[in-house]
């Protein structure tokens, strides 16, 4: 009886919390701006123009998902709380080990949705473009940055972004060089703008006959997908604009036509890449937008004196710069530099656990 008084004395502790998050969501206004958009969908004519009918869509399954997934919350505290009621009148170690489990499933969906309420940047709700660069190091880095690109695929599809490769370059011998993706979802933004910085890798190398300990970098770069359009003054005499052919993996195009759009801008040394739609035209226009993103963000930090912003301090890819470290020999162990967040079991951090370094970081900031 002692643990079930535990779990009640838990259980209630989020009561008030939970009012809270509710409040925060609103969730009176978002149901009635669903059936606001609902009874919209049946007007003839909104299918007429295809992009504004999609981008109503989209909206209206977010705020579904929203609603669902906090009344979702509710119901769970009030089964549980019956559950335990039914306990102390007839005390039962199945219906007891049910209920422990329940609660650490609502406290970790609990702690999810409190992150999400500090997700208030102007752009933490949009889709994220994430780029990858290996460090000096060859084949090692190379190896290094398709294992971070691995990472953050599997944590996007376990958050059920879609995920599309916008630029890849191979590596030599193995791996990549670089590679540029399109997480789309909402917040996907908000949670991995935490991801800007340098990535450290320790292990024993697989590439090394001699089974040396060695050291690999990669950098990663998060900007948001900014849809609308950008008010952002770019003259054509600072960009250097190069095609190239795709590299990747892609449809029946790839490797055929030099398709592929670079776009450097020569006063800041902002270089973005797209290689993944059909065109020449459309890999600029996806190209531009990016840049146009990277340079809005960058004014922003400008005005607010804070060169380590959005965008993120331009550091070397290299020892002392890196934001967290991944070891794999002697010990295994991922820490966060930033805010000393450790996680011992380093391969589900590679196969997508990201979530607590997340977390610890928007907290902290």
């Amino acid at each position: 009886m002692v643990l079930l008084d535990e779990l009640k004395q838990t259980l209630t502790a989020y009561e008030e919390p939970l009012k809270d998050l509710g409040i925060h969501f609103d969730l009176a206004s978002k149901k009635e701006r669903i059936e606001e958009l609902e009874r919209r969908i049946e007007e003839p004519g909104f299918w007429d123009n295809p992009e504004e009918s999609q981008q109503t869509m989209k909206y209206l399954r977010g705020l579904q998902d929203s609603v669902k997934q906090i009344e979702q919350m509710f119901t769970d505290y009030e089964d549980i709380g019956l559950l335990i009621e039914m306990s102390e009148e007839e005390p039962d170690d199945d219906t007891i080990q049910e209920i422990q489990e329940d609660l650490e499933r609502f406290k970790e969906e609990f702690e999810e949705l409190r992150i999400q309420t500090l997700l208030t940047g102007e752009y933490d709700k949009c889709s994220a473009i994430l780029t990858i660069h290996a460090g000096a190091g060859g084949t090692e880095s190379c190896d290094w940055a398709s294992m971070l690109y691995r990472m953050y695929t599997r944590w996007a599809e376990k958050k059920g972004y879609s995920v599309e490769v916008l630029d890849y370059l191979e590596g030599d011998v193995a791996g990549i060089k670089g590679v540029t993706i399109e997480i789309q979802g909402e917040n996907a933004y908000g949670y991995l703008r935490s991801e800007k910085g340098v990535h450290r890798l320790v292990r024993i190398s697989p590439f090394n006959a001699a089974g040396k300990r060695q050291t690999s970098f990669a950098s990663c770069d998060v900007i948001p997908d900014i849809q609308e359009d950008i008010e952002v003054e770019i003259n054509d005499d600072d960009l250097r604009i190069d095609t190239y052919r795709s590299s990747g993996a892609g449809g029946q195009h790839i490797n055929k036509t030099s398709s592929a759009i670079r776009i450097t801008h020569l006063p800041t040394g902002i270089v973005v890449q797209c290689q993944n739609e059909r065109s020449q035209h459309m890999n600029k226009d996806k190209a531009m937008q990016m840049l146009k993103a990277k340079l809005y963000l960058l004014k922003q930090q400008e005005q607010a004196d804070k060169m380590s912003g959005i965008r993120g301090e331009v550091k070397d890819i290299g020892f002392g710069n890196q934001i967290r470290s991944y070891v794999m020999q002697p010990y295994t162990m991922v820490k966060d530099h930033r805010t000393n967040e450790e996680i011992s079991n380093v391969n589900a951090v590679m196969d997508g656990y990201l979530d607590p370094f997340i977390n610890a970081y928007l907290s902290a900031n």
